[in-house]
C-alpha cells in the first residue's frame, strides 16, 4: 500500500539522505547541512509548498515536493513540482504514477491553477511517466540567472 505523508522536521535527516540519492544520480551539487537548513525553512512556512514523503509497505521510499508561486498569467497560485524520487528498489511498481496522480489532486485542492516540472533530457521513463498523466512539453524554453 502506498501512502503520502508531509514531511516533519523529525524527518528531515530522511528527506537530505532520499535528496542526497537523487542528486547523485546526475552528479548535483548539495551541502547536507544547508540541505537540512533548508528543509526547515520549508516545512515551516506553508506559503513556500509541500513536500510528501512516500510510503509504500510502510517503508519511505522517495518523496514529492511541490513550490509555489505567484502568476498573473494563469491568475493565481501555479506550482513547480520540483521534484519526484524514487528509490531504485521501489521503481517499476507504479509508484511514480500514484505520486503524480497524489501531486494532481493536491495541487487541486491547494488552489493551484497550473503545474509546472523539468525533466532531464536523458530520463526518458520520467518523461514518459509525465506525458501518460496529461502533463505536455511547454513551447517556451526554460533559463536561469544564479545570483551571487
Amino acid at each position: 500500500m502506498t501512502r503520502f505523508k508531509l514531511l516533519e522536521a523529525s524527518q528531515i535527516a530522511l528527506a537530505t539522505q532520499l535528496m542526497q540519492e537523487f542528486y547523485a544520480i546526475d552528479h548535483y551539487p548539495m551541502d547536507p547541512e544547508v540541505t537540512k537548513t533548508l528543509f526547515e525553512v520549508f516545512i515551516n512556512n506553508e506559503q513556500l509548498g509541500r513536500i510528501w514523503l512516500i510510503y509504500f509497505n510502510e517503508e519511505v521510499v522517495g518523496y514529492v515536493m511541490l513550490n509555489f508561486l505567484f502568476s498573473f498569467e494563469f491568475q493565481g497560485r501555479i506550482a513547480f513540482m520540483d521534484e519526484l524520487y524514487l528509490k531504485e528498489s521501489a521503481r517499476g511498481k507504479g509508484l511514480g504514477q500514484q505520486a503524480v496522480q497524489f501531486i494532481k489532486e493536491q495541487a487541486k485542492l491547494l488552489g493551484v491553477k497550473l503545474i509546472y516540472l523539468e525533466v532531464e533530457n536523458h530520463n526518458e521513463k520520467a518523461q514518459k511517466l509525465y506525458l501518460a498523466n496529461d502533463f505536455v512539453t511547454h513551447h517556451r524554453k526554460l533559463l536561469k540567472h544564479k545570483l551571487d
